[in-house]
């Protein structure tokens, strides 16, 4: 075959392809309630195929095979109509192409140009390798999502997909791409109801960070599914007849943890797979006789089937009067199988059902042919969450790492009910205080609140509010905020409140410092310059410029001689005073001088960052190893490049990891190891079980004498003769923990083993 047949064949098999995937599109637009624009849908395709024309992307497809998934998924999983379908094919063409968003607006109109804009504007590629620039990107993101909130919608169809096609990435790409999903995306997905896609992304983020256990999950899942299937049967089979009986039309369903929810629950709880016991739950989905006695129904089905089995007093969880912030509604109750297994049951409608999967925001007041009727309840409350994070981003903080974390201790809350002193229903995030409540009412309220008066009994302002609670906010003019206000609250709001207080007050004595180092700088013949602030700042062991200002403003830090000297190069070189470590193992077999001086790796300018960095024994003494987490030989590792372009090894479970992922990418790499056991290094083993005479000793003779392992140091305290504790060890890396464990399950009374991450 010539290359002109080849280029022919192959033209031929990419139309085919792109126009089969377009048909699919239709189709499952064509079945929807919306109302057909299929002339628009088709003019947007036309528009974008020619304008990626001769573009694959990194697995080898055409480009606009991307364009076309987002809007598929926009439409089949989110329920979003022709103008945001419209929008997800057209996302790319302004950041890639040469056309404009002006061009879009002339062709599409000013809607769907809008959504295009926003969608340009949050992009990864107009950063560059600036650092935090994910999440100066969330905050447009959050910014473009108050004007139309369809730009997130689409963005979270992306991001979905682009993770369907992570694989063709290099590895650290994918944790940087599977860490930011984790950390912004899967949270957003189900603050705003997409509980499906939520799970997805969750999931891929697992199997692309840790492959190993993901791979072990999904084959143990595999392995029980008859054996759950044949428990659903079992379980289902009286509680189907009792509902026949009630002529009731509906279907059951059983739902299945995902491998993420089950490897995070086995990490929180210390427990292995086999005693998680939740893996399966019943799901009952009816089709009500009337809807306005829908939650009714439920209640209904609750009695019926707690007749059949015993239900778990303190598992009851009532969604259905108060529905969770993101639109959720169902009723969770968990009853006792005749197996002896506690199993939840989840009642809820049709319409629970689709709200449950969607998320209310497909129900939005833009969705196509909805926007002059007026807001449903639920958006509503999307709105309020809107306009709080609208007021956080009217004062951003400096610290981009900040407010990714603001941001995100509102995503993740489950929400309480409190009322006003007039009976007022208010949701907050479970965990608030006092304080947060006074802030979530007015900023004035907040910064003079004194304390508070909850079911009419006074409290301080860090007093936690219960679900339930009534508040009544207590002030005066004399009182004003203080830092320690920052540890009394837990809301995004009132923390950005609080520090937008200080911050204006900070600059009156950030003032004063500079003024204070200028003169001291200027009487002892130094230039000023952000080198010599820097060097004196990181002398005090303070790591910001503005922080060493405001202690020296506030005369906490007095400069001097000492200061001088420093200057002058006359101290002494204090060598890592910083939070990491140069990893010297414990025991070396073949430990030289040579290896203690090993200078620290400096990554040049043109460093192929796709390459995986081997970690061996020759080189371990290269990096730089954080006291956050610890990594050792077998664990998921990650590399992260610092401002001293030095290395940094994490786990890639380390929360401080997981932060880095979003927001500095560009500086993540592979790290894989390359070690020979000939170093150790510290391991810890959680134990607990019923106590007896010669326990302990049988423990320490498994892992001393059987297995030839140095222990380092026992801890165990026993209560009514329950035992808990911890081993620390010295191991060659994570295969001999797991045989550890292994080994110890032979124990008899020893009941749960699990390794401390």
């Amino acid at each position: 075959m010539t290359m002109d047949e080849e280029q022919i064949r192959q033209e031929s098999a990419d139309e085919k392809l792109i126009n089969d995937a377009f048909q699919e599109l239709l189709d499952d637009y064509l079945s929807s309630r919306h109302r057909k624009k299929v002339d628009l849908i088709t003019k947007a395709f036309n528009f974008a195929r020619q304008a990626h024309k001769g573009v694959r992307r990194l697995s080898g497809e055409p480009y606009i095979m991307h364009p076309i998934a987002v809007a598929y998924i926009a439409c089949h999983e989110v329920g979003l109509g022709s103008t945001s379908i419209c929008s997800a094919l057209l996302h790319d063409v302004v950041e890639d192409t040469d056309y404009t968003v002006e061009d879009i607006e002339n062709i599409f109109g000013s809607k769907i140009a809008q959504i295009v804009d926003g969608l340009t504007k949050i992009s990864g590629g107009i950063f560059g390798e600036h650092a935090s620039a994910q999440a100066e990107n969330f905050k447009k993101l959050l910014l473009t999502m108050s004007d139309d909130i369809r730009v997130i919608l689409i963005k979270i169809c992306d991001r979905l997909h682009n993770m369907r096609t992570l694989d063709s990435q290099p590895a650290n790409k994918q944790y940087k791409i599977a860490g930011e999903t984790l950390y912004i995306y899967a949270p957003l997905a189900n603050r705003l109801g997409l509980n499906k896609i939520k799970s997805e992304l969750e999931n891929l983020s697992f199997k692309f960070e840790h492959p190993a256990e993901y791979t072990s999950i999904s084959k143990k899942l595999e392995h029980t599914q008859l054996q759950r299937e044949q428990l659903f049967d079992q379980f289902t089979k009286p509680i189907k007849e009792s509902l026949n009986k009630m002529g009731i039309q509906y279907e059951i369903k059983q739902r299945v943890k995902t491998p993420y929810s089950i490897w995070s629950k086995m990490q929180n709880k210390h427990v292995s797979f086999e005693e998680i016991y939740d893996i399966l739950a019943v799901r009952i989905i009816f089709t009500p006789r009337i809807r306005e006695e829908e939650v009714n129904e439920c209640f209904n089905i609750y009695v019926a089937i707690s007749k059949i089995y015993k239900s778990h007093p303190d598992r009851l969880r009532d969604w259905l009067s108060h529905p969770k912030a993101n639109g959720y509604q169902a009723l969770h109750v968990t009853l006792m199988s005749k197996t002896g297994q506690w199993i939840e049951v989840q009642i809820r409608s049709d319409r629970m059902d689709e709200t449950a999967e969607q998320g209310f925001a497909a129900h939005w007041k833009y969705k196509d042919g909805l926007e002059d009727e007026e807001y449903t309840e639920d958006e509503a409350e999307l709105n309020d969450w809107l306009r709080t994070i609208k007021e956080i981003l009217d004062d951003p903080q400096p610290d981009a790492m900040d407010f990714l974390d603001t941001i995100k201790l509102n995503l993740f809350a489950s929400e309480i009910f409190v009322f006003t002193p007039k009976g007022e229903i208010k949701t907050m995030p479970a965990g608030c205080t006092a304080l947060d409540f006074a802030f979530s009412i007015h900023t004035f309220l907040g910064s003079h609140c004194i304390g508070a008066k909850v079911n009419h009994k006074l409290v301080p302002l860090s007093h936690k509010l219960q679900s339930g609670d009534q508040v009544e906010i207590l002030t005066s003019k004399s009182q004003h905020a203080s830092p320690a206000w920052i540890n009394f609250v837990s809301t995004a709001k009132a923390k950005a409140k609080i520090q937008a207080i200080l911050r204006r007050e900070n600059r009156e004595i950030q003032k004063k410092g500079e003024e204070i180092l200028q003169e001291f700088l200027k009487k002892n013949g130094f230039e000023s310059s952000f080198n010599i602030i820097d060097q004196l700042a990181e002398f005090h062991e303070i790591h910001k410029r503005n922080e060493f200002f405001i202690a020296l403003g506030e005369k906490t830090v007095l400069l001097g001689e000492k200061d001088i000297d420093e200057l002058n190069g006359k101290n002494k070189k204090s060598e890592n005073k910083g939070g990491w470590r140069k990893y010297v193992p414990f025991i070396s077999s073949k430990k030289t001088e040579e290896d203690e001086k090993q200078d620290l790796f400096v990554v040049p300018e043109k460093f192929n960052k796709k390459k995986p960095i081997f970690i061996s024994e020759g080189n371990i003494n290269q990096y730089k190893f954080p006291g956050c987490c610890h990594p050792i030989p077998g664990d998921d590792a990650l590399g992260y490049i610092d401002n001293k372009n030095q290395i940094e090894i994490h786990k890639r479970t380390c929360p401080v990891a997981a932060k880095l992922k979003s927001s500095y990418g560009n500086r993540i790499l592979d790290i894989k190891w390359d070690m020979h056991k000939k170093l150790y290094f510290d391991a810890t083993i959680r134990l607990s079980g019923i106590d007896r005479i010669g326990l302990l000793n049988e423990v320490t003779q498994i892992i001393s004498s059987q297995m030839n392992v140095n222990i380092h140091t026992v801890n165990i305290t026993c209560e009514e003769g329950i035992f808990d504790g911890s081993i620390e060890l010295r191991v060659h890396d994570r295969e001999d923990v797991k045989s550890i464990i292994d080994n110890l399950k032979s124990v008899t009374d020893l009941k749960e083993i699990s390794q401390i991450m």
